[in-house]
């Protein structure tokens, strides 16, 4: 009987000693985000730019600061750009998200004033290497009438005016702000793969080499054509990753097309079974693989070579080093070249551009 009691005593002081302790750390979370012991002032419930509906309209520049990266999304001819990407079109739908979400966004609990407690808000200055992300609004005469520094932590926002270490916890949301990539509408084109009739490649070397395949045949049907009948294909899987490459375009970023240097390295021609040809080109750069891209489409109605060039044209890709290899390969690695006693017509030069 004496060990039971003394069981249950030990089981209940156990108790009591993690309740205390959670009591205390409740007590210390308060202590650090409420540090004057208030968490309402005059502010909550008001808007966070309070003249932003006045002005949304005159807003032509919108800067983001964060740590890592400052970005502008800049406003031409009623379209919105971004300022870092060559005057690439930024996505409406984040724009519009953005926007609302200043204009609609209210001060909630005031958390602390405390400027060393601002980082344990991501509120921290950016342009001084805090933790936060700084939104400044330019008009178009280059005046600013508006900024405000938000932060985010776990579920929930939070915000500060630069001026002043008073930080709230905000009403509203707000669109992720610190990557620049994700503003980018990158998605220039779709072609399915059965839609791939053949593929033109002129290859890091300057070999070249036309690859077709009949309609309704698989992705390893591709075979070298007139004037490279006699060639022979030596790795099926290269080859259709190659001829395929078009239908799995995939930009990470963009730029100006007039921001490269050098010469392209190589070349891929794809065409469909309907009759649109991409011309693309590769680019080695100091900062990644590049591709420009060129639609072209016989006949008056040929919408999609303009819908495409529109996006495309004046830009140069991004690409990841995987897919920019897919559409540079090396032409050996692909067919073998026949031996003269072989060839029934004659080989084009080594620096043919089909």
């Amino acid at each position: 009987m004496s060990r039971r009691l003394d069981r249950k005593r030990s089981v209940l002081v156990q108790r009591l000693s993690i309740a205390a302790a959670s009591l205390w750390i409740i007590l210390i979370l308060f202590a650090v985000f409420n540090a004057d012991g208030r968490s309402t002032s005059p502010r909550t419930g008001n808007p966070v730019l309070s003249n932003f509906s006045a002005i949304k309209g005159d807003v032509a520049r919108i800067t983001i600061t964060d740590q890592d990266v400052t970005y502008n999304l800049v406003k031409r001819n009623d379209a919105w750009l971004m300022e870092e990407s060559g005057g690439y079109p930024v996505r409406e739908d984040r724009l519009n998200t953005l926007l609302e979400g200043l204009e609609t966004l209210s001060w909630g609990e005031r958390r602390t004033s405390n400027p060393e407690r601002l980082s344990l808000l991501a509120l921290g200055d950016p342009r001084e290497e805090g933790n936060g992300t700084l939104i400044e609004l330019f008009s178009g005469d280059g005046a600013r009438v508006a900024e405000v520094i938000t932060g985010r932590r776990n579920e929930y926002t939070y915000a500060r005016k630069p001026d002043e270490t008073i930080a709230f916890r905000v009403r509203g949301d707000l669109p992720p702000l610190r990557t620049r990539e994700a503003w980018l509408d990158l998605d220039i084109m779709s072609i399915e793969p059965s839609a791939v009739s053949a593929v033109r490649i002129t290859g890091r070397g300057g070999n070249s080499v036309y690859l077709s395949r009949p309609a309704g045949s698989n992705a390893r049907s591709f075979r070298p054509a007139p004037p490279y009948q006699d060639f022979e294909v030596t790795n099926p899987l290269a080859v259709s990753a190659t001829a395929l490459a078009i239908t799995r375009l995939a930009p990470i970023d963009v730029k100006s097309a007039e921001a490269l240097s050098g010469r392209a390295v190589s070349r891929h021609i794809s065409e469909t079974f309907d009759g649109l040809e991409i011309d693309l080109r590769a680019w080695r750069e100091t900062d990644g693989y590049w591709v420009t891209l060129r639609a072209i489409e016989a006949g008056e109605g040929a919408r999609r070579a303009r819908t495409i060039n529109e996006r495309a044209e004046p830009y140069a890709f991004k690409l990841t080093e995987y897919d920019w290899r897919e559409f540079t390969p090396s032409v050996s690695e692909l067919v073998a070249r026949p031996t003269p006693e072989e060839t029934s017509a004659p080989l084009p030069p080594a620096d043919f551009q089909p």
